[in-house]
C-alpha cells in the first residue's frame, strides 16, 4: 500500500527539482561579455571610416577623369577599356548600402528623439546627405526614402527615389542638420573627423550645401543660386583645419595604399594626360605624386634602386591600350617596358597609412570662385581661386615631409597661373580636377557637371559606351537586378538604359 505514496512522492520530487534547475537557465545561455548594444557615435566613426575610396576608385572614377589607369585586363576590366564589369561597378553599392548607409539610418533613428545626443543625430544626417549624395551621383536613380531599413521596418525591396527628389531632400538636410548643431551641448569626442567639433561639422555641411547647390548649374540653376546663397551665409570651411579626413592606421589602412601596395602594385600608372598637364605648367604637386622606375622590365624590377621622383623624367601611360596592344606606345617613349612608366607613389601618397581626403577647403574655395564669377555670391574669384590651389598644395604636408611643398614654390606657381577672363569656368574646374585627385567620385562627378577639364577620351576599341565618349553613370548591380527587379525597372523606365552611357539627372549637355 505504501508504493503508491512513494511513487507520487518520487514525481513530485522530480518536478520540483526540474523546475529548481530550470531556475536561472536563460541567464545561464547569456553570454556576458557579448554586446547587447552599439553606441551610436561608434556607428557613426563606422559609417566615416568605410567611406574612404578604394579599389573601384582606381578601377572606375580615377581612370574616366584621366588620373590613373592599368593597362591590364582580366578581372579588373574596367574604365581601363570603357567596359561594364558589374562585378566592380557594385563596390559602391556594396560598401555603402550593405555598411554606411545601413549605419546611418540606425544612428538617426537611435537618436532622432534624444535631445542630450541632438548633435550626434545631425552629425548623421551630414554624413548620410555625403553618402546618398555620392551614391546618386554614382548610379543616378537610387533607393533612398526606403533604404537601409531592412532591419528596422522590413524593408528589403527598397523602392527608388528619382535623383530629382534625392537632391531635394538632401538640400533640406544638410541646411536644417547644420543649423541644427549646437555648442553648447555634449560634444561627441569619438568622432573621428573634427573629434566632436561642432563649428567644423557646420562648415562641412555647409561646404557640402554649396558642393551639392553647385551640381545643379545646369540643369536648375535658380535653385542652385539660391543653394550656393545659403551656404555661404551658413558659413563654408575656413582653412585646411576643416578638411574632411579620414587618417589611417596600421588597423584601418588606406583602401587605395592597400591596393597599390599588395598583389597589383605593378597594375596601376599615372594618366600620361594627368602627367602631361602637371609637366606642363611646372607644377610642383608632380614631384610629391610620381615616380618612376627607370628603365624595369618587369614588376619585380620596380625597386627602390631605380626610383625617380624628378617630375622631368615622369612619363604617364596612354589610355586606348591593353598590356599587350602598349608595346607600340612604349617604343614610341623609347621605355624598358610598360613597367616604366609613372606611377603614384606607393611609399608616399599611395602607402598604407597616407589620409584619405572627402571633402576640403581647397574644393570649396574653387567651388566658391566660380559661384562668384556666377555673380550667385560676392567676392573676388581670382582670390578665392589662388587660394583653392595654395591650400590643395598645403595639404601635401599631411602626407609626410617628403610630399609638402615648399611655400616659394607655391608662391611661384599661384603667381604664373592667375585667373584669365574668359577662361574663368575652365582654369577653375581644372583646377578642382587636380585638387580632387585620388578623390575619384568628386573628380568624376565636376568633371560631368562642368565639362572641364577638356580630356581626350579613352579610344580603345572594345568599349561598351554606345552613345558617349565617356563613362556618365555606373550600372546596377546583378543582385539589385534579380531581388529587386520591380523597382529597378521603375528607375530605369524613368532615367534611361541601365548602360554607361545614360546621364544622370543633373548631367546635362
Amino acid at each position: 500500500m505504501k508504493k503508491p505514496h512513494l511513487y507520487l512522492s518520487a514525481c513530485l520530487f522530480a518536478v520540483f527539482g526540474l523546475a529548481s534547475c530550470d531556475r536561472g537557465f536563460d541567464e545561464m545561455n547569456i553570454n556576458p561579455v557579448a554586446l547587447t548594444s552599439v553606441d551610436p557615435a561608434f556607428q557613426l566613426n563606422t559609417a566615416i571610416v568605410n567611406s574612404a575610396p578604394g579599389y573601384g576608385n582606381l578601377s572606375y572614377e580615377t581612370t574616366i577623369v584621366k588620373q590613373m589607369i592599368t593597362p591590364f585586363s582580366g578581372q579588373g576590366s574596367a574604365a581601363n577599356f570603357n567596359q561594364d564589369n558589374r562585378g566592380v561597378t557594385a563596390g559602391n553599392w556594396n560598401t555603402f548600402y550593405g555598411n554606411i548607409i545601413r549605419e546611418l539610418t540606425d544612428v538617426i533613428a537611435k537618436t532622432k528623439d534624444n535631445a542630450p545626443r541632438s548633435n550626434l543625430y545631425n552629425m548623421a544626417r551630414i554624413w548620410r546627405a555625403y553618402a546618398f549624395m555620392l551614391m546618386t551621383d554614382t548610379y543616378g536613380d537610387v533607393p533612398y526614402t526606403q533604404a537601409g531599413k531592412s532591419y528596422l521596418e522590413g524593408i528589403v525591396t527598397p523602392v527608388y527615389d528619382s535623383q530629382e527628389a534625392i537632391y531635394t531632400d538632401i538640400l533640406k538636410e544638410l541646411e536644417a542638420a547644420s543649423a541644427a548643431l549646437d555648442a553648447s551641448k555634449a560634444r561627441i569626442t569619438s568622432d573621428v573627423l573634427y573629434d566632436g567639433d561642432v563649428a567644423k561639422w557646420k562648415r562641412l555641411g555647409n561646404s557640402l550645401l554649396l558642393r551639392a547647390g553647385m551640381r545643379l548649374a545646369k540643369v536648375n540653376p535658380t535653385l542652385a543660386q539660391a543653394t550656393v546663397q545659403k551656404a555661404v551665409a551658413g558659413g563654408l570651411m575656413q582653412s585646411n583645419d576643416d578638411n574632411a579626413i579620414i587618417r589611417h592606421n596600421a588597423s584601418f589602412t588606406n583602401p587605395v595604399g592597400s591596393q597599390l601596395n599588395g598583389g597589383q602594385s605593378a597594375f596601376f600608372y599615372l594618366d600620361e594626360e594627368f602627367v602631361d598637364f602637371l609637366q606642363k605648367n611646372n607644377d610642383p604637386r608632380l614631384a610629391s605624386i610620381a615616380v618612376r622606375y627607370v628603365g624595369a622590365a618587369s614588376g619585380a624590377q620596380q625597386v627602390e634602386s631605380r626610383a625617380n621622383r624628378k617630375p622631368e623624367v615622369q612619363i604617364g601611360a596612354p589610355q586606348g591600350y591593353d598590356n599587350t596592344t602598349i608595346s607600340k606606345a612604349v617604343a614610341e617613349k623609347k621605355l624598358a617596358s610598360l613597367w616604366d612608366y609613372s606611377q603614384l607613389d606607393r611609399t608616399r601618397m599611395g602607402n598604407l597609412t597616407a589620409p584619405s581626403f572627402l571633402v576640403t577647403y581647397a574644393q570649396t574655395q574653387l567651388l566658391l570662385a566660380e559661384a562668384v564669377v556666377r555673380k550667385w555670391a560676392t567676392g573676388d574669384a581670382a582670390a578665392l581661386y589662388a587660394n583653392g590651389i595654395r591650400s590643395h598644395m598645403r595639404q601635401f604636408a599631411l602626407y609626410g615631409t617628403s610630399t609638402a611643398i615648399a611655400d616659394a614654390a607655391i608662391t611661384a606657381y599661384v603667381q604664373a597661373n592667375p585667373l584669365e577672363t574668359g577662361k574663368e569656368l575652365e582654369q577653375i574646374n581644372t583646377q578642382y580636377w587636380v585638387a580632387s585627385f585620388l578623390i575619384g567620385p568628386e573628380a568624376w562627378a565636376n568633371f560631368r557637371r562642368s565639362g572641364y577639364p577638356v580630356l581626350t577620351a579613352n579610344p580603345y576599341p572594345g568599349k561598351d559606351l554606345k552613345t558617349e565618349p565617356f563613362i556618365r553613370r555606373l550600372t546596377y548591380t546583378d543582385a539589385e537586378l534579380n531581388v529587386n527587379k520591380s523597382n529597378v525597372q521603375q528607375a530605369i523606365t524613368r532615367q534611361g538604359p541601365d548602360l554607361l552611357d545614360t546621364r544622370v539627372w543633373w548631367d546635362k549637355k
